[in-house]
């Protein structure tokens, strides 16, 4: 993970992530529906979203959701979104952004982490699995919620 950074999205940034390119068929696990369906009612103020850098590219970008009193409580600190372009996919990027968004759940007095994604075989399951987070459910949409314990 040498040489990764995080920097806030900013309107150059957003374009860049706008066109990281995936894995073929990974486009169809980008973003469950849960988040889709539930993005129209969240509060922009309470979004943290930061770009992966390493040295001066960027590689990757992470957001999470942070309301206590959302109402949805597996939504209330939420890792929302992960994408870690292709070519630096298995080199610690996607973990390095999970860990981002855990620092700050923690700092922000979360005692649990959830993630939702589409259930399958070339979707993200297995690899949030091994950072820790264990199937606690599924949402009203059909994507399995992930949760991590963070105290």
């Amino acid at each position: 993970m040498a040489g990764l950074r995080l920097d806030e999205l900013s309107a150059d940034s957003a374009l860049i992530v706008n066109r990281l390119e995936l894995r073929p068929g990974q486009k169809d696990f980008a973003t469950p529906t849960t988040y889709t369906e539930e993005e129209p009612g969240i509060d922009p103020t309470k979004t943290w979203a930061r770009v992966i850098k390493k040295d001066d590219e960027v590689v990757g970008f992470v957001r999470a959701y942070f309301d206590e009193d959302y109402h949805a409580p597996e939504l209330r600190c939420s890792l929302w979104n992960l994408t870690v372009t292709a070519p630096h996919q298995g080199a610690g990027v996607g973990r390095f952004g999970v860990e981002a968004v855990v620092d700050e759940a923690r700092a922000r007095g979360c005692e649990k982490l959830t993630v939702m994604w589409v259930p399958g075989a070339e979707g993200p399951g297995e690899f949030f699995h091994r950072l820790g987070f264990v199937d606690s459910g599924e949402s009203s949409y059909g994507d399995q919620i992930g949760s991590l314990a963070l105290s």
